[in-house]
Parts: C-alpha cells; sequence; structure tokens
C-alpha cells in the first residue's frame, strides 16, 4: 500500500502489529504508519513525523547505513515511552511513520534528487511537526536541508552538528559524499558557514586544509575536548543560544562516529577518543529543549557492523527517543 504521499515516499519497508487494545506502552505500538491514518487533514496535527533515508553508496568508507531504517524499526520494541532518567512519557505525542525515500539502485545524484523532494514535501504537509529522518551516510543531511530550504525559502537555517569530522571535503573530489555534507550546504549557499556549529571533533580524523576552509568560511566548531572542559550541556546550550540567534530554524544531524568506537561498533567511520553514550545523550536531549530546533537526522549507523546484540542500533533508536524527550519538555514549557 502506497502512503498519500505517493510517489515521493515509500511505505515503511517493516511494520509492527498495532495491539488492539490501544495501548501505547511501547514503542512499537506507539509510532503509527502513515497508512493507518485515513485523514490526511489529521495527520498534519502529527508532533512528529519520521522518513528513513536509506542511502549508504554515496560513503566513502564501505558503509551498510542504508540499513539502518528498518533495523530502527525492528528496535521499537526494546523500548518503552516511559523515559525513566527524566519522568517523562511520550505517549501522548502523536508521531507517524511516513516510510522511506526511494533509491535509485545505481544513480546516487537519483537518491539526492528523491531525498530532496520528500524533504519538501513533508515539511511542506507537516509544518507544525519535527522532522526526523533516519539514515543513511551523511549525504543525506544536504539534501535534507535543502528540501526544508525549498518549502520554507524565507526562513535562514542554521545546522547544530555532532560529528568527529568537518564534512568539509572538496565537493570536485569527494563529492556529494557523506565526506561533504556541510561544503555542500556552504558552496550551494543554503546555509551559511557562520551558521554552522559542530561538536565533538577529536584527534587524528582531520585533515589541516579542512580545518583551514572552516576557518576560512566562519564554521564554528568545538572539539570535544574543548567541549568537555566547557560542559557538553553548556556547550550546546551555547551553541543553540548563537543559532537561535541568527536563524530561524536549527537542523540538528547526530553524526554516530562523533562516539567512541567502544560505545558504537556499528559505525563505518568509527574512532577511538569520541563521545561517550551519557555524553551524547545529554547533548541531543538539550538539543530538543530548544524550540528553533524543528528537524534532526542521525545517520552513519551500519547495523551490518554491529555485533549480535545490535548495541548500536539500541543507541541510535535511544538518541531518537531522548530527543524527543527534550521536545515533551520544550511543550511542556511553553504551555
Amino acid at each position: 500500500m502506497k502512503s498519500f504521499l505517493y510517489p515521493t515516499i515509500n511505505p515503511p519497508s517493516f511494520t509492527w502489529v498495532r495491539p488492539e487494545s490501544g495501548e501505547d506502552s511501547k514503542v512499537h505500538e506507539w509510532i503509527q504508519p502513515i497508512a493507518t491514518v485515513k485523514d490526511v487533514e489529521k495527520s498534519k496535527e502529527a508532533e512528529v513525523v519520521i522518513l528513513g533515508v536509506p542511502l549508504s553508496r554515496s560513503s566513502i568508507s564501505a558503509s551498510g547505513a542504508s540499513e539502518f531504517p528498518e533495523a530502527f524499526r525492528r528496535s521499537w520494541r526494546s523500548f518503552a515511552t516511559y523515559n525513566l532518567d527524566d519522568d517523562v512519557d511520550l505517549a501522548p505525542m502523536t508521531a507517524l511513520d511516513l516510510g522511506d525515500v526511494p533509491m535509485h539502485v545505481t544513480d546516487i545524484r537519483k537518491c539526492h534528487d528523491n531525498i530532496i523532494q520528500a524533504a519538501a514535501l513533508v515539511h511542506s504537509h507537516f509544518q507544525g511537526s519535527k522532522v526526523c529522518a533516519i539514515g543513511g551516510d551523511h549525504s543525506i543531511t544536504a539534501m535534507m536541508v535543502k528540501g526544508m530550504q525549498q518549502a520554507k525559502p524565507s526562513e535562514k537555517i542554521g545546522i547544530l552538528q555532532f560529528d568527529t569530522h568537518f564534512d568539509l571535503r572538496d565537493m570536485s573530489d569527494n563529492g556529494p559524499s557523506n565526506g561533504t555534507p556541510m561544503r555542500n550546504l556552504i558552496e550551494s549557499g543554503v546555509v551559511e558557514g557562520s551558521h554552522m556549529y559542530n561538536i565533538g571533533l577529536h584527534g587524528f580524523f582531520n585533515t589541516k586544509d579542512l580545518k583551514e576552509y572552516a576557518d576560512e568560511k566562519g564554521v564554528n566548531y568545538f572539539t570535544l575536548r574543548t567541549a568537555r572542559k566547557k560542559g557538553i550541556v553548556e556547550t550546546v546550550q551555547h551553541c543553540l543560544e548563537e543559532l537561535a540567534a541568527k536563524v530561524d530554524t536549527i537542523y540538528l544531524t547526530v553524526d554516530m562516529d562523533v562516539l567512541d568506537i567502544a560505545y558504537a561498533p556499528g559505525v563505518p567511520a568509527s574512532t577511538p577518543g569520541g563521545m561517550t553514550t551519557e555524553e551524547l545523550l545529554e547533548g541531543v536531549l538539550a538539543a530538543g529543549r530548544h524550540p528553533k530546533v524543528k528537524a534532526m537526522d542521525i545517520v552513519c549507523l551500519d547495523p551490518l557492523k554491529d555485533t549480535l546484540v545490535q548495541p548500536t542500533v539500541k543507541l541510535g533508536t535511544h538518541v531518537f527517543l531522548t530527543f524527543l524527550t527534550g521536545v515533551m519538555f520544550q511543550q511542556s514549557a511553553s504551555k
């Protein structure tokens, strides 16, 4: 069955059977496939919409990140909607699974065009919803943001990025790959360099010329060492405050390679010395609490590289649910 967004979006690759009782105690019982929403106009009221973006052919490292949207959905059964740490239950929120952006087998440019088209449609239809894109490699971020800009051309967009890398590689050599999304956005004029904030850079995983390009374009970046000294949450809040004064909408992108390899084995470009699980979750929670953070993505998570118990997949889902916990806090504060 195609969703009402056909042909821009395919139905979810995997769906759980919802209980007849209507109870929403588990995530797989709570998130609704779009096909179950009969009233298209009513669907616009959803607080959260999920869009799978199963692309990894554009990854510099060998990657099965295209498998994450399905693995993400399958992991829902392991999570309750109630967050004990923050005493927050997500169940009252309406969350819709829109399905996946269709991908061409070999044509990466076609895949990217499909993502832009789907993102534009989603942001046009769900204007009050938090849009959560589940990648896929990091090349999808540039396309999701371009689609957002098409839907809201009058709004200035800023980026909050959790990442080990700048992702500012030269487009003529590497693009559009998972190493180029931020440069793609700068060179296409969609996002100004000074409206990008990157937290989590560390170690020996970026070349000096990328730092020099970042400095030239005014990109704001905080090494993990600097963020730890200031405090992860304090660093995120500082970035959000500065961004909020300059832009209308903030897009959060979480590259799972920001994590230490010990915490995230299922990442193509995993490295030692990265964030701990707790640090990333605290940062994402802080981002979710800000009213100008209207969209987010989770990228570069490869279930095929994960261990049998899927710790990285579960962490990716935990990141998503933690972001929504922040959104719940923000909504409660605004009432």
